[in-house]
């Protein structure tokens, strides 16, 4: 997402109090708008901002505001309807990476996060720009602004000089200010959702008077579900609907409703938002499908100006089943049953399916969101919603495409320690990608891609709606398991087989129980049971010799979970025998999960009652449970492991890589690939071990080259380059070891007659040493950002395609999985006898790489391949490096979309 604040576009933000703002640059327009600005202002306040009170302040103040755009010089808007509502800017005065700053905010809009919200785009245009820190000179009696200073989250030192106050303000990014922008987003987010999932009074405009229309159903599914306030209908041919008052249009209605629910055609879109944003709605659900790109931009610009939230279109609807709200306004066909999981979703047909799956389980829905085509409102919106509502401990979600893949990331992290949040990995396929871009209008994000925001992110991803609604149920009702390590109980041998073949295959270990536990299971069990893992009772188990047994292996410290895999039998019948009755009974010692398998069910998920707030899972196909309780351990996993940090890196040289990348930007406009001395030098920035190498344009030079290089074993690599060359390997572009001088000759005369026209040079190194080949590199999305790749090396890389990713920035928990990841890994931690390789450095290696590619936006894409990796270190042995002309990103800075 780029910085638009550079370009001089407009950004809307949210305050703290969830009302809309534009941000933009001062213009020499606005020049007599800032001098009214600064003459409303009290003289006090006057006083606090220019240290005395004076009308040549405000007016010097508009004019450098407002005066043609310089280097090192930035001021920005804050504006709504037309009034000026602050004023922040930042001036250099000729110092290289140091500017002094001020902000002014309109009088009685103080305490409302309009200054802090500046001084961010402040910040991170100023980072832009190479500026380092912010001054700033205040007096001590002016609390407003020295408290704006300090909570931003930046390393703020004051220094006071008699009534005066100097502040150095470091422009560090670190995870400290990330937290602090995170939580005045969040709080602001929510703010804004009020009016959208909380109500009071809503207006559905395009409700039919005859059955049929979907704003009659909208109306009659508020009606009849009992919304608890003010409901109203506008259409200018009915006194009214369903019972629902009726009024001609919205700006007859007797109040102003917080939120108008739109069923008009695509082409009344525009001018139903332009009345609902000048009658003072502050939210706006549009259901209507088929918006041009010009309807799409009218409606966008009068919810941007009027500051309202937007949900769709093209969407379901949305509902609250709060007991104090039970807002129904979609036109699903039935109400969700009133519950604790939150659900969003773009496409409507899946709303439809996890609201009634959910119903039927029993878990129910704390609010919902069809986002549709999601203008506006996004999975991230509603992460922070659930985060903050005290209901919903359950979070499910079906996004077909992300808008700030980065931020959402950051929300995901946090919200899934508290709540667990699941997902369905739709677009796998290249066939599925084309189908959710064609429907939901984003651009097709790349699996590997996705999965790695869903794995860093803590979130749980399944294949399809039925493994997202059986996770859901198992997460739902039972404790998290402890570790993978899973024992199966049957009381049929060949259900227990089934149900170990699909722990299994889903990643879950199967033990073999300790010779205490099995003295402890057959002491309980019907004589003929078999005490393995799985445990056979046979079907002559009763109720409470099968309760006995799962208590046993429940109380084990070598179990995580236990399944329970059960058939029908004669004998149970015969005798009364309710075997799912040991499952439920008593439940409440159990701090282990416990899911049954029943291949006889009629559905695929059941949640079986146990206790008042206690059930228990049962599935229809064993690989079913096996799948969601890997789901289950792995968030357990995830849960149990500290929060990853991004490490202090030494020995970085980030401006001289800048200059790199302008200078070659400069000389290339339309990007490409560096050559070995620009890659290098590039690479050395941010301390990216090479071996040994030199550049010759002619074989004399080849040969002294080879003569400096030469190591102990006297052998010499030599590569052929020009503009483009990719895969040196598939071009015969390599000669390995050379030696003496009469091979170095014939080699560079070898690539001069084959690349005739083609090579304009030689890169020479010495052979190296054996190691472990590896890849290692970074590919630039453009939705999701910087993505670091890493896996099995050399010739092969494609075609084994034994690769790992994760999105930079990496912490230092990502790193250990990236490494851990590939099949490959054994290799690394010394399988086959060989000691293992150096993983501190190929820890650092991956680290560089993320903080390359963190802070470089040019940096399109690098692959460093083969990097060899020893006991002894690391090392890239060829790196390719491509740069495109790219602006500056900042993902965390907050902005609507």
């Amino acid at each position: 997402m780029t910085d638009d604040t550079l370009s001089g576009a407009r950004i809307h933000a949210l305050l703290a109090d969830g009302s809309t703002i534009c941000i933009r640059p001062a213009e020499p327009g606005d020049h007599e708008r800032l001098r009214g600005f600064y003459g409303e202002m009290s003289p006090e306040n006057l006083r606090l901002r220019f240290f005395a009170v004076s009308p040549s302040s405000a007016a010097l103040a508009a004019d450098r505001a407002c005066a043609p755009a310089r280097p090192g010089h930035r001021a920005l808007l804050a504006e709504a309807r037309g009034r000026v509502l602050g004023l922040a800017e930042y001036d250099t005065g000729g110092e290289k990476d140091a500017a002094e700053v001020a902000v002014a905010v309109a009088e009685g809009l103080h305490h409302r996060g309009v200054g802090t919200l500046l001084v961010e785009h402040l910040v991170s245009a100023a980072r832009a720009e190479g500026i380092t820190t912010f001054k700033a000179d205040a007096l001590s009696e002016n609390l407003d602004v020295l408290r704006l200073f300090t909570d931003l989250g930046l390393r703020t030192r004051r220094h006071f000089e008699g009534p005066d106050v100097r502040c150095n303000i470091a422009l560090d990014e670190d995870d400290t200010y990330l937290s602090a922008v995170e939580e005045r987003g969040r709080t602001a987010d929510v703010a804004s959702l009020e009016p959208l999932l909380r109500p009071n009074t809503i207006a559905v405009i395009g409700a039919g008077r005859r059955p049929g229309s979907v704003g009659r159903a909208i109306l009659h599914h508020l009606h009849a579900g009992g919304f608890t306030r003010r409901l109203f209908a506008v259409n200018p041919n009915a006194d009214s609907i369903l019972g629902v008052p009726c009024h001609p249009a919205v700006s007859a209605l007797p109040r102003a409703p917080d939120l108008a629910v739109a069923a008009v055609p695509a082409a009344a879109v525009p001018a139903t938002a332009e009345e609902c944003g000048r009658a003072g709605v502050r939210a706006l659900v549009v259901v209507t499908a088929g918006l041009d790109r010009a309807q799409a931009q009218s409606l966008m610009t009068a919810c941007r100006t009027y500051g309202m939230r937007l949900v769709g279109p093209n969407c379901l609807g949305i509902s609250n089943t709060d007991p104090d709200l039970r807002m129904d306004a979609t036109f699903a066909a039935d109400h969700p049953l009133p519950g604790t999981a939150g659900v969003a979703v773009q496409s409507g047909g899946v709303g439809i399916a996890l609201l009634d799956g959910l119903s039927r389980l029993g878990i129910g829905v704390s609010s919902f969101a069809s986002l549709g085509d999601k203008y506006d409102v996004s999975g991230n919106d509603m992460l922070q919603w659930w985060e903050s509502d005290g209901r919903t401990d359950l979070a499910l979600l079906h996004l077909e495409s992300f808008g700030n893949p980065r931020a959402f990331s950051r929300t995901a992290r946090r919200v899934t320690r508290r709540i667990p949040v699941l997902t369905v990995d739709a677009g796998r396929t290249e066939v599925g990608r084309r189908a959710a871009a064609s429907h939901t209008a984003a651009a097709a994000t790349p699996t590997m891609t996705r999965q790695a925001l869903f794995t860093q992110a803590g979130i749980t991803a399944t294949r399809s709606v039925g493994e997202l609604l059986e996770t859901a149920a198992l997460m739902h009702s039972q404790p998290l398991p402890v570790g993978a390590r899973v024992a199966i109980v049957a009381n049929a041998g060949g259900v227990g087989v089934l149900a170990a073949d699909a722990c299994v295959e889903a990643g879950l270990a199967l033990p073999p129980l300790t010779p205490d536990l099995i003295d402890d299971l057959l002491a309980v069990l019907p004589e003929g049971a078999t005490v393995g893992n799985p445990v056979d009772t046979t079907a002559a188990v009763s109720e409470d010799q099968l309760r006995n047994c799962l208590d046993r292996l429940l109380e084990s410290p070598d179990l995580g979970a236990v399944l329970v895999a059960l058939v029908p039998t004669a004998v149970a019948a015969a005798t009364g025998e309710d075997l799912t009755r040991a499952l439920t009974s008593d439940p409440a010692h159990r701090t282990r999960p416990v899911v049954a398998v029943r291949i006889e069910q009629d559905l695929p998920v059941k949640l079986l009652p146990a206790t008042a707030d206690r059930t228990i899972p049962s599935y229809a196909d064993p690989q079913a449970a096996a799948r969601a309780l890997a789901h289950a351990a792995r968030r357990a996993a995830w849960l149990s492991r500290p929060v990853g940090t991004v490490p202090t890196l030494s020995g970085i040289d980030t401006l001289h890589a800048h200059e790199i990348a302008d200078a070659y930007l400069a000389l290339h406009p339309d990007g490409g690939w560096l050559d070995p001395c620009a890659c290098a030098d590039l690479l050395a920035c941010y301390g990216i071990p090479q071996l040994p190498w030199a550049w010759a344009e002619t074989e004399d030079d080849a040969v002294i080259a080879a003569e400096r290089l030469r190591g102990p074993d006297g052998r010499i690599v030599m590569k052929a380059h020009w503009p483009g060359l990719l895969h040196k390997s598939e071009e015969h572009a390599v000669h390995l070891d050379l030696q003496g001088e009469s091979q170095v000759r014939a080699a560079f005369r070898d690539f001069e007659t084959r690349f005739a026209g083609l090579m304009t040079g030689v890169v020479v190194q010495p052979l190296a040493a054996r190691g472990t080949e590896l890849f290692a590199g970074v590919v630039q999305d453009e939705v999701f950002g910087p993505l670091v790749l890493f896996g099995l090396g050399g010739t092969a890389t494609e075609v084994l395609a034994d690769h790992a990713a994760r999105l930079a920035p990496l912490t230092d928990q990502d790193v250990h999985d990236l490494i851990t990841a590939p099949r490959c890994a054994p290799l690394l931690f010394g399988a086959h006898g060989a000691g293992p390789v150096d993983l501190e450095a190929l820890e650092q290696l991956l680290l560089r790489v993320s903080r390359m590619a963190s802070e470089l936006p040019q940096l399109a894409e690098t692959d460093f391949n083969p990097v060899l990796a020893a006991p002894g270190g690391v090392t890239v042995l060829d790196a390719r490096v491509r740069l495109l002309p790219r602006r500056p990103q900042d993902p965390y800075l907050r902005r609507l979309r």
